[in-house]
């Protein structure tokens, strides 16, 4: 569920475009990329240090995008917060002791250090290479296709993700209650 309302922002952003255009678009984008921090602390008393970095990050890009007329920030700014996550896979494999994604608390899956690492290796290029990707289209291509280039982008973490279950489906744990069932 959380991971679907931290796509809401963009989605959002792709509606506003197509319905006011881009600087309608990203003043949406900014007040729902706050709204979800508020969001997010009232349901759990917590603000996720990415979101809330996202956030910002909307505001500043946004903020300059509106102030200066000018599209090119906001479009800088997508490719930014893919080059922090990846930047913050790697680092977590350089600090502390378990790697990002192994320290977010997991219920159904209990992975080896070694698996733990690949995985954020993996994830880590994933958003290098959306990153550019982003920027490419963002330079290459006119501003409409690159809202829907952003808006297919909301579907592709699920990709990866199913791209990735087969080699992490050995490391699911059964429910025995559930098992018995069958």
């Amino acid at each position: 569920m959380n991971a679907l309302l931290d796509l809401l922002p963009v989605v959002l952003f792709g509606i506003t475009y197509f319905l006011r255009g881009i600087y309608t678009a990203t003043a949406v984008l900014i007040v729902a990329c706050f709204a979800l921090v508020l969001l997010t602390w009232l349901r759990t008393r917590r603000v996720p240090k990415m979101q809330l970095f996202t956030a910002v990050l909307a505001a500043v890009f946004g903020g300059m995008t509106i102030y200066l007329h000018d599209p090119e920030f906001i479009k800088l700014k997508f490719s930014l917060v893919y080059l922090l996550f990846a930047v913050a896979l790697i680092g977590s494999h350089f600090v502390g002791d378990k790697v990002l994604l192994a320290r977010i608390p997991q219920d159904a899956i209990k992975l080896p250090d070694a698996v733990w690492r690949r995985l954020s290796a993996a994830w880590a290029i994933y958003f290098l290479c959306l990153a550019g990707v982003n920027l490419y289209i963002a330079q290459n291509f006119s501003e409409a296709f690159w809202v829907k280039f952003k808006l297919a982008c909301v579907f592709l973490p699920v990709v990866f993700i199913l791209l990735q279950a087969p080699f992490l489906a050995r490391y699911l744990e059964s429910d025995p209650e559930n098992d018995h069932a069958r």
